[in-house]
């Protein structure tokens, strides 16, 4: 599989020198930002072919964005076995990015394309396209809205319906801006999100920005890394109160439940 190497040793230093600045080290963050820790419910099998940049949970199935060019999918996953149920490539010359759904549609990002695929939920027929200025990482919905983000310390809020974009919003950590910013998920009114190149979660204040705790899943799965096989994919069944993560190129999706030691 061909790996890109654009977000690669230079992202790592900056992403390690913005976790430096918000104050992230154990010692300082334990009197500001509280952390969380993790027990596995359940470990689930995944495609570790799978690039993963989008996923989301919805009507008993997991839904999948991958990247790299040439090999990037939107994906309909059983969860019990990780089999592909459906799927579709999209153009070679793109980099697939996040993915929600919205009514009976599926909106998908592309990373440096400025432009991203609707497809029919069910079907994954294309239905159009629309664009966005800079590039796209990640897609959620807080029931009103979709929120992106862009890789910055930003997210961005946009009309579910005509796509637009109706305001930002800078995330802060200890009362610097959060850059980094990964796969989103909407969960019990918080935005989480994965930060690139670390192995955490951020619990997001979405009227704020302000990021109000942690989850570490430092050793999650051994053969994690920071910059390929990184952690990157968040889902949450709502109707079952699961929360689910993995990672990209990752042969294991977790079920896992926050605990504070």
């Amino acid at each position: 599989m061909r790996v890109c190497c654009s977000r690669g040793i230079q992202g790592i230093l900056l992403a390690g020198a913005a976790l430096a600045a918000c104050a992230c080290g154990p010692t300082q963050e334990a009197a500001t930002i509280p952390v969380s820790f993790y027990e596995v419910v359940h470990t689930y099998p995944h495609d570790p072919t799978a690039f993963t940049e989008g996923l989301f949970y919805l009507n008993g199935v997991l839904y999948e964005g991958t990247g790299q060019y040439g090999e990037s999918e939107i994906r309909k996953v059983d969860l019990e076995s990780g089999s592909v149920l459906e799927r579709r490539a999209i153009p070679p010359e793109y980099f697939g990015e996040g993915i929600v759904a919205w009514n009976n549609r599926l909106l998908e990002l592309t990373w440096k394309g400025e432009m991203g695929w609707i497809y029919d939920l069910n079907t994954f027929q294309v239905q159009g396209q629309f664009q966005y200025p800079g590039e796209g990482w990640s897609l959620t919905t807080d029931g009103r809205r979709i929120i992106m983000d862009d890789g910055t310390p930003q997210l961005r809020f946009w009309d579910p319906v005509t796509l637009q974009e109706l305001g930002r919003l800078t995330v802060t950590a200890n009362g610097q801006p959060m850059p980094f910013l990964n796969e989103l998920e909407w969960v019990n009114g918080e935005i989480y999100a994965n930060v690139w190149h670390t192995d955490r979660i951020a619990r997001i204040n979405a009227n704020t920005g302000r990021v109000l705790g942690w989850i570490d899943l430092t050793g999650l799965w051994p053969g994690s890394d920071h910059d390929v096989k990184t952690l990157n994919g968040i889902a949450y069944d709502g109707a079952g109160k699961r929360l689910f993560v993995t990672g990209k190129l990752w042969p294991n999706l977790y079920e896992i439940r926050l605990a504070r030691r």
